[in-house]
């Protein structure tokens, strides 16, 4: 196995024509199905990055930004945006066009982290992401920045380290009522 790749190399693409039996009772592409799909190709593109059977450890951050119409083609892309030791963030853009007209529109786009597996579910180190481009080293610089966020948000409000008074002020204006014992 190679001990850097592109992401070039695994970069991937679906199209599929949505259905109606994709839509919701709104009568759009019901988003669950389009995370399922969106899943599916993070998984693809890092398999092929780790050359290994991969799982979704997390997902940051899904939003929606238009509707996916019934008869409209689904396209999602992915490359590989970070590597780690044993882990990638996939990037997956997701875009609808429609076949009569033409017009397409961005949907959504998401950041997959996957985890490498041998056969026995241990996870397993990656090849390390060769940069060739800003674009590259700019998607890099921002995984690394959401994980690095990611985890001074979760122990900002860890058990152990929670302090209520500085919550108190912190949730002045919002739409909540404190009633604490």
């Amino acid at each position: 196995m190679k001990k850097y790749k592109t992401s070039k190399e695994s970069r991937t693409s679906i199209t599929e024509l949505m259905q109606p039996s994709h839509s919701n009772f709104g009568g759009k592409v019901h988003g669950g199905y389009i995370l399922s799909l969106m899943d599916q190709i993070a998984f693809a593109c890092a398999s092929k990055h780790s050359q290994s059977y991969c799982v979704t450890a997390s997902v940051n951050r899904v939003d929606f930004l238009n509707p996916v119409e019934v008869g409209d083609l689904i396209i999602l892309k992915a490359s590989i945006n970070y590597t780690g030791r044993t882990s990638m963030v996939v990037g997956v853009r997701v875009e609808s066009e429609n076949i009569i007209t033409g017009q397409k529109k961005h949907c959504n786009s998401s950041y997959f982290t996957m985890v490498a597996k041998d056969e026995k579910g241990k996870n397993i180190a990656v090849p390390g992401l060769l940069i060739k481009d800003e674009q590259g080293m700019r998607r890099f610089a921002r995984s690394k920045e959401r994980k690095l966020s990611a985890r001074r948000r979760d122990t900002k409000y860890d058990t152990k380290n929670f302090k209520m008074n500085e919550c108190l002020a912190y949730l002045n204006g919002e739409n909540v009522k404190m009633d604490l014992d």
